[in-house]
């Protein structure tokens, strides 16, 4: 007769399996297996983008001979690179504070004022809401080739050709995309907390500065550091409204490195690449330090309202 019919329980017959034992025990397999298989692709895709950083850094290091050798550490470390870099271009040091300051203007700005249209769409109710929001939106479309010479013209007639303000003022009038993306946030916030403070005689600039912005943290630091970065590593405006050297940013300097033929021109490539890493390393700190809101901030975004 069956052990079932018998009524003995098989997990103490010596040799019988429990059924779910196994099928838990082949799960937990099949888990670690996937787990160090996730891990190993893991490590690859971060050794293939690392990649490129170490080699840029580890180039910057190099004796000029040996930039583009194929060994990654070359005969000797020259970290007298960077103080060289300075020696020969010394404008070096205003470009880095170029960039900082026309980057730091251009995030604050856009963000501000991207949160400022952003809440006025979520919050209030108007005739033509959503088509007014919809041509907000379709701005999106236009090249930046299309605006291009119209821009470029209205700043020279305000007399601002040859100045950082064209670099950053723009962003003073907010950014569809971000608009957009704050409005979704703005959208998940309670419409009772409002309600209630102006039930408390507070203004609706007050409620978007002590009610809707702290709410949504994150998205802000999400927006300041796309824009921190685009205006960062920006070499378009630089290149069209910019003329006077010391105004340069540090992209717009780096491409006149390239053409010097101080530099680039007697083969010093390893100077071309210690300004590359003294260009890239600031955002390498700025995600790293924001990394907590950055992907809290990626990872709700739409999923409000």
């Amino acid at each position: 007769m069956a052990l079932r019919e018998e009524g003995i329980d098989r997990s103490f017959v010596p040799g019988i399996a429990d059924p779910a034992q196994v099928t838990a025990a082949r799960r937990s397999a099949s888990g670690w297996i996937g787990r160090v298989v996730f891990g190993l692709v893991l490590i690859a895709f971060s050794v293939l983008f690392v990649f490129p950083l170490v080699w840029l850094l580890a180039a910057s290091l190099k004796p000029g001979a040996e930039v583009f050798s194929s060994s990654l550490i070359g005969s000797q470390i020259q970290v007298s690179n960077y103080t060289r870099l300075l020696d020969l271009v010394p404008q070096f040091g205003s470009w880095f504070l170029n960039s900082v300051i026309v980057s730091g203007l251009a995030a604050v700005t856009v963000t501000l004022s991207s949160a400022l249209v952003a809440f006025g769409f979520a919050y209030f109710r108007f005739p033509y809401r959503n088509v007014v929001f919809g041509f907000v939106l379709a701005t999106m479309m236009l090249p930046g080739a299309v605006t291009m010479i119209p821009t470029f013209l209205i700043w020279k007639s305000l007399g601002f050709y040859n100045t950082l303000v064209p670099l950053w003022a723009g962003n003073l009038f907010a950014s569809a995309f971000y608009i957009f993306m704050l409005r979704q946030f703005f959208l998940g916030l309670p419409r009772d907390l409002f309600e209630a403070a102006r039930v408390d005689g507070a203004s609706y600039f007050r409620m978007w500065r002590s009610i809707a912005l702290p709410l949504t943290k994150a998205a802000l630091i999400v927006v300041f550091i796309f824009e921190l970065r685009a205006s960062w590593t920006d070499l378009v405006k630089p290149l069209i409204f910019l003329r006077d050297v010391d105004l340069f940013t540090l992209p717009r300097g780096l491409l006149s490195i390239i053409a010097s033929s101080s530099i680039t021109g007697e083969g010093h490539f390893e100077l071309l690449m210690a300004a590359a890493v003294i260009t890239t390393i600031p955002m390498l700190i700025l995600f790293f330090l924001g990394q907590r809101y950055f992907v809290e901030g990626i990872a709700t975004t739409g999923s409000k309202g």
